[in-house]
Parts: C-alpha cells; structure tokens; sequence
C-alpha cells in the first residue's frame, strides 16, 4: 500500500504575516489559522525572493530564485523555461492525483503545468480578482469528496484579502469604530495624489455618497476579509476530518507576498521591498511528523517549499532546485537550518534588489520610482524593525559593504547562468503604463 501522505497547498495572496493572531496580531481575524499553528508549525522569518504573484508562485512551484526562473515581474515579457522544475509536474509524474483552483493560468500559462485537474471559479466573473474564499470552497470540497482515497496534491489559491476588500456583510462590524468618512481625517490624503489611489479612492472606497478619509477603516475591511477566509478554511479542514484525511494529508498554509497598509507612503498595495511585503506566513500541519505548537525563528524563503515537500513525501529534490528542505527542522531530526541572508527582487511598480540579513536590510533600485525613494536605502532592523529611518548616510561603510555583497551576488548568478542583464534592468518599471496613461 501507497503510504506517502496526501498534500493539501493553501495559498493566500495579499496576506501579511503580522494580521494573524498566531503571528501576534492584536484582533482576532484567524481562529482557525491560529489552531491549525498550534497543531503543527509555524515560520516566523519566511521570505519572498520575488513579489508581486507571479514571480512568487513561479518561486513555491519551481524551486528557484527569480535570477534563476526569470519571472522578476508581473506581467513581465519573460517566459518560464519549460525545463525548468516544477512541483505539481513532479508529483504527477510519481503517481499523485494533482488538482489546482486557481486562476493563475488564465495570465501565465505555465501556472497550469503538472495538473491533472484545474478548476477555475474565477470564469463566471468579469473581474477575477473577485471570486470569493465561499466559491473555491464550493469547488473544492466536492473534489475532495470524489478522489478522497486517491493520493492527491491538491492547491488553493485564495484572493481574500487582496483588492477588491469586499466581504460579506456579515463581517462589516467587525475591528473598526469611528467614522470612515470623517472630513477631519487626513490619513488617505497623500495617497489621493498618487496614481493608484486615485482609481481607487474614487471607485471602490466610497460610501454611497461619500469619500472614505480614514485609513484604519481600510485596514479594517483587510482585516474582515481575512476573518472570512479564516473560517472558509475552518470549514475545509473540517472537510478533511469527515473524510478522514487529516491523519494523512500535510496541510500547509503560505502567502505569495503580504501587503503594505500605508508604510512607505504605499496604500494598500504590494511593492516595496519592505518586510511587511516580503515577509509571509507559513504553518505546517502533518499529525505524527511535524512537532506540535513549533515556532522556527530561522530565516527562510518561499523557494524552499517545493524542496521540503518533495523530501516530506519521500521524492528526490531535483538538481535544479535551489530552495533547501526545512523538513529536517519541523520534524526535529535537525536543529540547524535556514540562511543568514536573503536577497529579493521586485520588477513591477519598482525596480528594486534587496539583501536582508538578521541585522540589517539594503535596497537598491536599478531606476528611480514614482515616489520619488531614495535610490539606496538602509535599515537596521534591531532598532527600526518598522524600517522607517534610512541609515544609508549615517552607515555609509555598512551600505557599501552590502551593496558590494549584493552586486557580488547578482553578478556571480548571472555568470553561472550564461546571462549577462541584470532582469531588472531588462525588464524595467513593468507597469508604468498605468500611470502615463491620460
């Protein structure tokens, strides 16, 4: 009999870390999340190498950095290798049923690589940003019910809590008090002279008849989104209970990015290299295996999930595959692990790199941005964990040594690769168009 154990991926986009309870968080939006964590484990310092979503799932499926894969933007022009390795293709090829509800593939078409089924809720509207954690419920659950005693790889992707911010009713009372459109509140200003908020501000964050001025309220419908998706999720995991598939399934629970409320001067979107961007959530669920109520303060990345799930179901890890397992740290078998650096990329509203290490982060930008950021930028996160203040004039010996480690890096990357542009540079600020636009 076929013992390896089914896998249950949920991803969540636009979810930082820091709105979970089990991650700290002040309101109770997660419930079931927070129990999920404490039945297995948790990753307290997980890390994107590549934002927004399509360089960050192209990441979790393939095992790679973005310099490596190629996919630094979001709608970018770059293409994935077809021989690149791919997650869901490798458990297809080994035997598993491999099922996906998503909507990626409708953008990238490799996202669809590898699965056997893939259901996609997200046709039946004209924005597809708008299907719901209820409709991916709708589809899934009876998925599960039909292949329940087949050996499965079955992935989720939630859009709850990305724009448009629209839960049900019911959750409209919830984490916030005050008046939304109070005149006397400035806190959205900045953001109405900016490109993106401009569309925003006067279209969806409005009342029937008027303006919403106060950005807590904003923060507070993230927040009842994120408690809808926490009890969709309750639900399915109740789903595995009655099937009797949680003794088998390894349920994992991660975020393609988080989102950044108003730091930085960015509303409610997700660029920016900044921690509250870049840094995920991730808990691991697998009964009998994976220690209990286990927090790793490692530092890890997102292109080291394919790697540990592969390990975890008994597969060699492909050659290609960068990412290294952190099974042996869930398990307990190994006390050491995870990187003392990570380097991240974006390439959609910034064109930006970034090396974080457990004391310091720098961010370089290959071309100035519309906001006008300094072109380097230095943080000490032990005493600026909010990286608010910019050291890179009162440290400038630490920032070159970074930057010469960062560039050290991009350049040996690319050799090893036979490339000789920088991808960013290549690519460019890839969605500048929507701000030249009359």
């Amino acid at each position: 009999m076929n013992m390896k154990p089914n896998i249950l991926l949920i991803t969540i986009d636009t979810l930082r870390a820091d709105h979970l309870g089990c991650y700290g968080y002040e309101h109770p939006t997660s419930p079931n999340i927070d129990k999920l964590a404490k039945e297995g484990a948790l990753l307290e310092c997980i890390f994107c190498p590549g934002i927004p979503t399509h360089p960050s799932y192209t990441t979790l499926y393939t095992g790679q950095h973005p310099i490596t894969h190629g996919i630094v933007a979001h709608g970018g022009r770059a293409q994935l290798d077809p021989d690149a390795p791919f997650l869901p293709e490798t458990l297809l090829n080994e035997g598993y049923t491999t099922c996906a509800v998503d909507n990626l593939q409708r953008s990238r078409i490799w996202f669809g690589r590898g699965y056997e089924y893939y259901i996609d809720p997200s046709v039946r509207h004209a924005l597809d940003l708008a299907v719901t954690c209820e409709e991916i419920n709708a589809r899934t659950i009876p998925w599960l019910r039909a292949h329940a005693n087949e050996r499965f790889f079955l992935f989720l992707h939630y859009w709850d809590p990305h724009y448009p911010l629209a839960a049900p009713s019911r959750y409209r009372d919830l984490f916030y008090q005050g008046n939304p459109t109070d005149p006397g509140n400035h806190s959205l200003d900045a953001w109405r002279q900016h490109p993106l908020g401009a569309i925003a501000l006067e279209t969806w964050l409005r009342t029937d008849s008027e303006r919403i001025t106060d950005a807590k309220y904003i923060v507070a419908l993230y927040d009842q989104e994120i408690r809808y998706l926490d009890e969709q999720i309750g639900n399915l995991l109740a789903m595995l209970d009655e099937l009797k598939l949680a003794e088998h399934t390894i349920v994992m629970v991660v975020a393609d990015h988080g989102e950044s409320m108003t730091e930085h001067g960015i509303f409610f979107d997700h660029h920016g290299l900044y921690d509250c961007t870049i840094r995920v959530p991730l808990i691991v669920r697998w009964p009998g295996r994976i220690l209990e109520n286990l927090r790793l303060p490692n530092m890890f990345q997102v292109s080291d999930i394919a790697p540990t799930l592969l390990e975890a179901v008994g597969l060699p890890i492909p050659d290609q595959m960068e990412g290294r397992s952190f099974l042996g740290l869930l398990t307990g078998e190994k006390q050491d692990g995870g990187y003392e650096r990570v380097i991240s990329a974006e390439c959609s509203w910034q064109a930006k790199w970034s090396l974080r290490n457990d004391h310091y982060k720098f961010i370089l930008a290959r071309e100035p941005d519309f906001y006008g950021s300094p072109l380097r930028e230095l943080y000490d996160l032990k005493a600026d964990l909010r990286e608010e203040h910019n050291i890179v004039e009162e440290r400038p010996e630490i920032a070159r040594e970074m930057e010469a480690e960062l560039e050290g890096w991009i350049a040996d990357r690319l050799k090893a690769l036979g490339r000789h542009n920088d991808p960013l540079r290549k690519e460019g600020i890839s969605m500048k168009w929507c701000w030249d636009m009359e």
